[in-house]
């Protein structure tokens, strides 16, 4: 039974291994001072943990379908744990990279959390108990860059990933002794588990769907956080670095939704979080537009449209993710590494959607981009509610 002080433990964790990842970003600049590399080799950092994230993703996540979970999930943060430990004592960029590629790597398993706990829920409340952990996760991912920068400031650029360390290996002995012991659900070895993750997108038609809903769903989001700093940095809004990070913290607004769509997956009403999140997407940039015009450059216009960008975007994830576990229970993990490279990969293109429109025509083209895939977003979400309903409609016809 999946109870409230679990659940909590299981969305500070998911917060912590994914927040691990982003503290790095606001220490590069002092990084490279310190090692005296290059801008360049030092921003490698953020796209080395990407990677190895993208790769924990497609090679880890089904591990929670073939091994016993807590004993993994224990492994995994003590991993985790010693990559960040690497970077702590590290005085070299090798041993950076190194200590960064394997952090980021076993981080994915806050991705094997998130399953495990729409598992252990009880019948009725997977929704919440989604919308809880997502919303750990998100917040880890939102606070990382400002607590890590206001550590640093005074610590030095190596306390941020000892502390991580610390707390990694902290966690892992409460995850040993309050995680409930679960039974695999694959058989076969490794290869065979990945195989089958590969059929599964075969079989199911609606994690062909969700997945892409998902994964376009982050790609115009993306586009959005790959300009942001381009645009309010220059000349028409003129912040400074520590103003456009303060900009961020209006996503918190997608921890709150997180919340919200999982409470509706719940009572029935996913797909109006769908949609509402998928409208929600196109109308958002809009207001990102309208907030930047020449006739109208509003600052605050533009911050409502930053968090309401992240906001919808929950709608759609948490929903998704709520459509895809059922689909079968007994691979919930591989679900979830289908889904969420999926998801990872939309938002890897959308990244360089965006730099490249910025590049082609600035905020107008990156607008029309952006809204652009919100579209995309609405018209696969019309496919999903037909193929939901045909599918319905079989059900009862083999009844």
């Amino acid at each position: 039974m999946l109870t409230r002080p679990l659940l909590l433990l299981m969305a500070v964790t998911t917060g912590l291994t994914v927040g691990g990842n982003y503290v790095n970003q606001p220490l590069l600049d002092t990084i490279a001072g310190d090692l005296g590399i290059g801008d360049g080799r030092a921003a490698a950092l953020v796209t080395v943990a990407q990677v190895s994230y993208g790769l924990g993703l497609l090679l880890v996540v089904p591990l929670g379908d073939l091994l016993e979970r807590r004993r993994l999930l224990v492994a995994l943060a003590l991993l985790a744990a010693a990559g960040h430990a690497v970077c702590a004592l590290a005085t070299s960029y090798p041993l950076l990279v190194l200590g960064t590629a394997v952090a980021g790597l076993f981080s994915v398993a806050a991705q094997i959390l998130v399953p495990f706990a729409a598992e252990l829920a009880a019948p009725g409340r997977e929704g919440r108990a989604v919308g809880t952990v997502m919303s750990g996760l998100l917040v880890g991912a939102l606070l990382a860059r400002s607590v890590s920068g206001a550590l640093a400031s005074f610590a030095g650029w190596h306390a941020p990933y000892a502390v991580v360390a610390v707390a990694l290996v902290l966690v892992s002995v409460v995850l040993g002794r309050r995680l409930p012991r679960s039974e695999p659900t694959a058989a076969g070895g490794y290869l065979a588990t990945l195989r089958s993750a590969a059929a599964l997108v075969r079989e199911l038609p609606r994690l062909r769907t969700r997945a892409l809903l998902g994964g376009l769903g982050f790609a115009g989001v993306s586009v959005l956080f790959a300009t942001t700093t381009f645009l309010l940095t220059g000349p028409r809004f003129g912040l400074s670095e520590l103003q456009v990070g303060l900009v961020g913290l209006a996503g918190v607004a997608g921890a709150s939704m997180a919340s919200v769509a999982g409470r509706l997956a719940d009572a029935g009403r996913g797909q109006w979080a769908t949609g509402i999140g998928a409208v929600g997407l196109i109308a958002t940039w809009g207001l990102l537009g309208l907030s930047s015009s020449v006739w109208l450059t509003s600052t605050l216009l533009f911050v409502l449209g930053f968090g309401l960008a992240d906001m919808f975007l929950q709608a759609v994830h948490v929903s998704n993710q709520n459509v895809v576990y059922p689909l079968r229970p007994d691979a919930r993990s591989r679900l979830n590494s289908v889904y969420m490279t999926t998801y990872f990969a939309g938002g890897a293109l959308g990244s360089a959607a965006g730099s490249a429109a910025w590049s082609a025509g600035g905020w107008p083209v990156v607008t029309a981009v952006g809204a652009g895939l919100g579209v995309l977003v609405l018209l696969v979400w019309f496919v999903d509610l037909r193929l939901e309903r045909s599918l319905s409609l079989a059900g009862a016809g083999s009844r």
